[in-house]
């Protein structure tokens, strides 16, 4: 199975990309985490971006707030799907960074989630890689329908109450 790599612009996005790691764990996906600034590393983040797919990597995670260019420093760089996590934080309390990572110029596309949106990424990055395995896309399914469960024994449970 192809690895996700998760790069954070500062170890301050960990709370995010933790939810991101306990996805993937959950589902058994190895995955390496790398702190990589768009502005202060350009070139280690340009290098893991070209090396990627080569290094076993089938889809890259980058989460960063403020300016935010780090998911698209990346994807310029890899043919691999690149998914940015916009994280809250600064004067415009994410916007900036939710703004920066889905306006991307054509050719160089940026999957986007929510702000702090780690699980999610991880489960979009998941969704990818199960398009060629077959036993992640049924772990996925098996998620699916346990999350199905809980939502109708939530409404069982206030059906009652009610």
């Amino acid at each position: 199975m192809r690895k996700v790599g998760i790069i954070m612009g500062s170890d301050s996005d960990l709370p995010i990309v933790a939810k991101a790691t306990d996805v993937l764990k959950s589902l058994e996906i190895p995955f390496e985490v790398h702190v990589y600034s768009a502005h202060r590393t350009p070139e280690e983040a340009r290098d893991f971006a070209l090396q990627a797919r080569e290094n076993g990597f089938g889809v890259i995670i980058a989460a960063a707030g403020m300016a935010a260019h780090l998911a698209g420093a990346l994807a310029a760089n890899t043919i691999l799907p690149v998914i940015g996590i916009p994280c809250k934080g600064g004067a415009l309390d994410g916007l900036d960074a939710l703004l920066s990572t889905v306006q991307m110029p054509s050719g160089i596309p940026v999957a986007t989630v929510a702000l702090n949106g780690g699980a999610n990424a991880a489960l979009l990055a998941a969704q990818m890689l199960a398009l060629e395995d077959e036993a992640l896309a049924e772990k996925l399914l098996s998620r699916r329908a346990a999350e199905k469960a809980a939502v109708l024994e939530k409404d069982a449970g206030i059906m009652e109450r009610l």
